[in-house]
């Protein structure tokens, strides 16, 4: 397995970071991370959800101040207050989310605020020399009078960049650039950022997937937990290593934990079947096969396409290719609604944002599909909600002191309780689980996959996404493996190992 690397040096260090730490309360989110980056050097950042990364930009942009540690630019310590102070420096960041005015002009958002001005007034014409002058340097020739929101997403990366570029920026922060992007608009940045790598800048790339990371980067920095795993030299780096480092796998660890049993359920053997169901730049075409009483475990890495496959099956997004089935008769999936009154439950990955109405009871938060399912012009009387709360109260042993205390002031794992409990009064005939046991403590744990297990054995079909191998080792009976917004591999039986998902994941 490929070794950290120390420091290059090939190149001047532009940026360095040592032992930064922040913490909130409660939460280790960074703790001695070191980070360097070379001029003339495009560097992935890499790691799973809550690794650390976006608190890492954060802590060296100056949108967090950082609790330990130190950050240097060209050997000088700084410390910006926010995100202006450090572009000011010669730091820019380009999210995702394009954060331009889309209303204003090309020219106007790459000159905002820096508009050449003559008595008090824009000089126009000398800021049209300055915006064709910023887009030159990437190669680009678009009509500058535009609005900006008229381009596709691509170009206003471009212009997002080229502002960044033409502000004298040293460091480029790239965050999740290629999510929105197809193939041939990817290409067309990696030529940009090669270019700009060429020209001496350095680079920071912030991506879940990992042919591109392959593609264009020179080093590779990993974070697991808030802590750094290692700094790597791509080439010399094989992707199983990789993925590895991100889960915190060792192949040599691997044992099969996958239980045996052929399952209880004795009963109808209804099935849900996924036929090529996809969107444009969010899932390539998937197929999918799902029955009564069956866990078919999601694997990938973040970003590889779980959660979107989820959404798009519950109606969350609206797929624009591929249908699903209930029995051989295809079902009507145009929103969540639609998918509650199919009989599909959803717990989301994120939970708090997503999943809980904090301000709402835990009663009120487990009624709301149900309702849902039967109407809001039929409501169910407060006898009844009562009765079925404090049944599933009990039941998932959800540590409340009643079934009125607002849900958001529960622990993570008792607020998942309430989701599972919330479709489990439904009596849905499918259930999407999107990382189930994330970010609640042991014991919590131990009692979600124990309900995983139970909730198949009566009849329940499972589509349980999880980054935890060693949990969807324990309880699928298939297991579909994601990588890069597609279905790659299925695994069944006695091919459900750690080792043969993560090779899946690396081909």
């Amino acid at each position: 397995m490929a070794q950290a690397t120390q420091p290059q040096q090939t190149g001047k260090t532009v940026l360095s970071v040592r032992g930064a730490g922040k913490f909130f309360p409660g939460v280790k989110a960074l703790q001695d991370v070191d980070f360097d980056l070379h001029e003339g050097e495009i560097h992935a950042l890499l790691g799973e959800n809550g690794a650390g990364k976006s608190t890492l930009i954060k802590v060296i942009t100056g949108v967090h101040p950082r609790d330990a540690g130190s950050v240097t630019l060209n050997g000088e310590e700084i410390h910006p207050n926010h995100p202006g102070d450090a572009q000011a420096l010669g730091i820019s960041t380009v999210f995702q989310e394009v954060n331009l005015i889309p209303t204003l002009s090309v020219a106007e958002n790459l000159m905002l605020e820096r508009q050449t001005r003559k008595f008090g007034l824009i000089a126009w014409k000398k800021t049209d020399e300055d915006a064709k002058a910023a887009l030159e340097i990437l190669g680009l020739d678009i009509d500058i009078h535009r609005p900006l929101g008229s381009y596709s997403v691509a170009i206003q990366q471009l212009v997002a960049i080229a502002r960044a570029v033409a502000l004298d920026a040293r460091v480029l922060i790239l965050d999740e650039p290629t999510a929105s992007l197809d193939a041939d608009e990817i290409k067309s940045l990696f030529r940009i950022m090669r270019d700009l790598k060429a020209k001496g800048l350095g680079i920071v790339f912030v991506t879940h997937f990992l042919d591109q990371v392959y593609a264009v980067t020179d080093r590779i920095t990993v974070l697991r937990n808030g802590e750094l795993v290692g700094t790597f030299v791509t080439k010399e780096l094989e992707q199983i290593d990789l993925i590895n480092h991100m889960l915190g796998h060792e192949l040599a660890e691997v044992s099969a934990h996958r239980h045996q049993d052929e399952g209880n359920y004795t009963g109808p053997k209804r099935e849900i079947q996924v036929k090529n169901l996809g969107k444009k730049r969010v899932l390539e075409p998937v197929s999918l096969d799902l029955q009564a009483g069956e866990i078919v475990g999601l694997a990938g890495l973040l970003g590889s396409g779980r959660t979107e496959l989820s959404e798009l099956i519950f109606g969350t997004q609206r797929a624009d290719s591929g249908l699903v089935f209930m029995d051989g008769e295809p079902v009507m999936l145009r929103s969540p609604r639609h998918a509650i009154r199919a009989g599909f439950g959803l717990c989301p990955e994120d939970r708090k944002q997503d999943g809980i109405v904090a301000e709402l009871s835990v009663r009120e938060n487990i009624m709301l599909a149900l309702q849902g399912r039967k109407g809001w012009l039929c409501p169910i009387p407060r006898a009844e909600q009562q009765q079925l709360a404090d049944k599933m109260i009990k039941a998932l042993g959800i540590a409340t002191p009643d079934s009125e205390k607002p849900v958001g002031q529960l622990s993570g794992g008792n607020q998942q309780k309430v989701i599972l409990a919330r479709w489990l009064v439904s009596k849905p005939l499918l259930l999407i689980l999107d990382e189930p046991t994330r970010g609640i403590d042991v014991g919590a744990h131990a009692d979600i996959i124990k309900l995983i297990k139970e909730l198949c054995d009566e009849g329940l079909a499972l589509l349980v996404a999880s980054s935890e191998l060693d949990e969807i080792v324990a309880f699928a009976d298939r297991v579909a493996v994601m990588r890069d917004r597609e279905k790659v591999s299925e695994l069944t039986g006695a091919e459900i190992t750690q080792e043969n998902i993560i090779e899946a994941i690396a081909r």
